[in-house]
C-alpha cells in the first residue's frame, strides 16, 4: 500500500509534527502525502496505545477516527485473557473486525479465527497487518457481519461483536439498540451458533440495563474495564444457558475485583458519621462505574460516608483498598469561620466534589485556592444532609 519512497518518508519523519508536515508537504512527487501523514499520525498514536505494534516495522495504520476508536493493547489483552480463562480453542468469529486489534490478540489461542469487516480500506489494512504479525490461523472476510452470521452454518466456540456506537449521522450513541448492528434482534441466532458470545459495549451504558436488555438468563460474566482511571469498556460474556452464578469483574489497570451479581440490583449499605473515622477511600474508576458500594464496604470492612457520596471511611488503615487512600486531616462545614480556620490557609489543593451542589471550578473560586500541592479536599454531603469539606493527605502505596 505504501510505495518505497512514501515508506522512507514515513521513517524519516515519524517523530515530526504532522500539522507542520501537512503544511510544508514534500518536494518528491512520488511521496503519497495523505497516506504518509496517516501512517505517521497512526504510528505516533500506536506508541501510546499499541506499543508492541509500534515496535514492528510494516504495520499499517488506518485513518485517524478508526485509530481513535480501536481498542488499546491493554484492553485487547484483557479480552484475550477473559477468553483464555474459558479454555476454548476451536473457532473464533469476529463479526465487526475494524482495525483488528481485538481480533489479533484474541485469535492467538484458537485453532481457527475468522475476521469480518465491511469497510474495504480497513479490511485491506487489517489483512496486511495479520500477515505482518504472522497470524497463520486466520481467515479474513470483506463483507457485512450480520450477513455473514446469517450464512454461517457451523458452530463457533466464541463470537465477538463490537457494535459501532455512532448513528447514520455520525453522532455518538450508547444504548445497545441504537448501535450498528443492533444485536438485540440477533441474540437468538448468536447464542444458537456459538458456545459463547462476547459483546463489547459503551462504558457509558449501565451494566444492569445491559444485562436486562440482552436477557439476564444468558449472562455468564460482566466486565467493567478501566485504564488509567478512565472506564474504557463494558463487556458481557453470554451463552444460551447462562450460569447460576454470574460474576461482575471490575478491572482497573492491574487491580481486579470480582463480585457475585446482585440480581436485586441493591447497592446501598451502612452509612456512618464522619467524626470517628480517620481514613478516607475513593474507589477506582471501574468500581465507581459498577456501583457495587455495599459489597465493597462489606469486603473491605469500610463504611460509606453517605448513600450518594461514593466515599468510604475507616478507623484503621485498610492496606489494599482498590482505589485512592487518604488520611483525614480536618473536616470543615461551609461556615465562613470554619473555612477560614481549616481550609483557606492551605493556599492550594486538589479538589474533588461528590454529591455536592458546586462544581470544582465554582468551589475553587469561592475558596480562592490554587491548584495542586499535597492537600486534597473532598466536598461532599453527609448522610445527615450537612455539606462539608474533608481535608486529606494522600497515602502512597
Amino acid at each position: 500500500m505504501l510505495n518505497s519512497v512514501t515508506r522512507q518518508y514515513v521513517k524519516e519523519h515519524a517523530l515530526d509534527d504532522v500539522r507542520q508536515l501537512a503544511l510544508h508537504g514534500s518536494k518528491d512527487p512520488l511521496v503519497d502525502m495523505p497516506l504518509a501523514l496517516q501512517q505517521i499520525q497512526g504510528w505516533q498514536a500506536a506508541r501510546r496505545k499499541l506499543p508492541s505494534w509500534a515496535d514492528i516495522d510494516g504495520i499499517l495504520y488506518p485513518p485517524h477516527l478508526n485509530m481513535e476508536q480501536c481498542s488499546s493493547e491493554q484492553t485487547a489483552r484483557y479480552k484475550a485473557q477473559v477468553i483464555d480463562d474459558l479454555q476454548i480453542d476451536d473457532l473464533l468469529i469476529d463479526l465487526t473486525g475494524g482495525f483488528g486489534v481485538d481480533f489479533a490478540f484474541m485469535s492467538e489461542g484458537f485453532e481457527q479465527a475468522i475476521y469480518v469487516e465491511q469497510n474495504p480500506e480497513l479490511y485491506n489494512i487489517a489483512k496486511a497487518n495479520f500477515a505482518t504479525l504472522g497470524l497463520a490461523n486466520v481467515e479474513t472476510v470483506c463483507g457485512d457481519g450480520v450477513d455473514f452470521l446469517h450464512r454461517f452454518d457451523g458452530h463457533a466456540s466464541l463470537i465477538f461483536i463490537d457494535p459501532a456506537r455512532r448513528d447514520s449521522h455520525g453522532q455518538r450513541t450508547f444504548g445497545i439498540g441504537d448501535c450498528t448492528p443492533d444485536v438485540l434482534p440477533l441474540m437468538d441466532e448468536l447464542l444458537a451458533k456459538a458456545d459463547h458470545v462476547l459483546l463489547k459495549l459503551s462504558p457509558m451504558l449501565d451494566w444492569r440495563k445491559a444485562i436486562s436488555d440482552v436477557g439476564r438468563e444468558h449472562v455468564e460474566q460482566v466486565h467493567i474495564v478501566a485504564v488509567a482511571g478512565e472506564c474504557k469498556e463494558l463487556l458481557l460474556l453470554l451463552s444460551l444457558q447462562g450460569t447460576p452464578h454470574p460474576t461482575l469483574t471490575c478491572a482497573n489497570d492491574d487491580s481486579k475485583e470480582v463480585f457475585m451479581l446482585d440480581r436485586t440490583g441493591g447497592t446501598t449499605g451502612t452509612t456512618v458519621a464522619i467524626g470517628a473515622h480517620c481514613f478516607l477511600y475513593e474507589p477506582n474508576a471501574a468500581l465507581m462505574k459498577a456501583g457495587v458500594f455495599a459489597q465493597l464496604a462489606g469486603r473491605y470492612d469500610v463504611r460509606q460516608l453517605a448513600p450518594n457520596s461514593h466515599l468510604f471511611t475507616s478507623e484503621g488503615l485498610v492496606e489494599h483498598f482498590p482505589g485512592r487512600t487518604f488520611r483525614m486531616v480536618a473536616v470543615s462545614t461551609m461556615n465562613k469561620k470554619e473555612l477560614k480556620q481549616k481550609v483557606l490557609p492551605l493556599g492550594q489543593a486538589n479538589i474533588s466534589v461528590r454529591n455536592f451542589p458546586m462544581s470544582v471550578a465554582e468551589l475553587r473560586g469561592r475558596l480562592k485556592l490554587g491548584e495542586g500541592g499535597s492537600n486534597y479536599l473532598f466536598a461532599t454531603t453527609l448522610a445527615t444532609g450537612e455539606r462539608v469539606i474533608i481535608v486529606c493527605q494522600s497515602i502512597t502505596r
